[in-house]
């Protein structure tokens, strides 16, 4: 057990080249598919329907509790839905699924999450018991439903924006009076 026996097998003298500055999680993760809005959009949702959730799950009490456990699910599912295409955007994920796929997926889960969100926000305001923690959890929750059907909006006039392709003309081999 001398000299270092023990320890032998287990260290490196000389790390390889997949240890450094970009290893392990980091090394997957990849901002460069999401651009300029589109990237502060996404994480203005992931950031604001966090602390949405997180200003409901503070309230104590409550008087009608339908609207603030409507808004506990909706807030908790928002959050995790705007994660889960954060994580699409910026992993590997991205290049392993159709590309159409995805924009398609995140088209629709941004319109229902917004609307649901906004519909959720406005039960849960109409509900409420004036506390701190409420009013907070309300005005993140009309902010971030506010961003996501932004986002929806941003995505729609992408689409019309981007050049159509035109259908191919019919060629005639025959005359038409035949």
């Amino acid at each position: 057990m001398e000299n270092g026996a023990v320890y032998r097998s287990t260290t490196e003298a000389h790390p390889g080249p997949a240890r450094g500055a970009r290893s392990g999680l980091v090394a997957y993760f990849n901002l460069r598919r999401l651009k300029g809005t589109r990237l502060i959009i996404k994480l203005l949702q992931l950031v604001l329907s966090l602390l949405a959730f997180i200003c409901e799950e503070v309230v104590s009490q409550c008087t009608l509790c339908g609207g603030l456990y409507f808004f506990e699910f909706v807030s908790c599912s928002a959050f995790l839905l705007s994660l889960l295409m954060l994580i699409v955007y910026c992993t590997p994920v991205y290049d392993k699924v159709d590309p159409a796929k995805v924009k398609s997926s995140d088209f629709y889960i941004t319109v229902g999450t917004g609307l649901v969100f906004l519909v959720a926000s406005i039960f849960f305001a109409l509900t409420h018991d004036s506390t701190p923690a409420e009013l907070a959890a309300i005005v993140f929750g009309f902010l971030a439903s506010l961003v996501f059907l932004s986002d929806f909006f941003l995505m729609v006039y992408e689409k019309r924006k981007e050049p159509r392709p035109r259908k191919p003309e019919a060629t005639v081999s025959e005359p038409l009076n035949a």
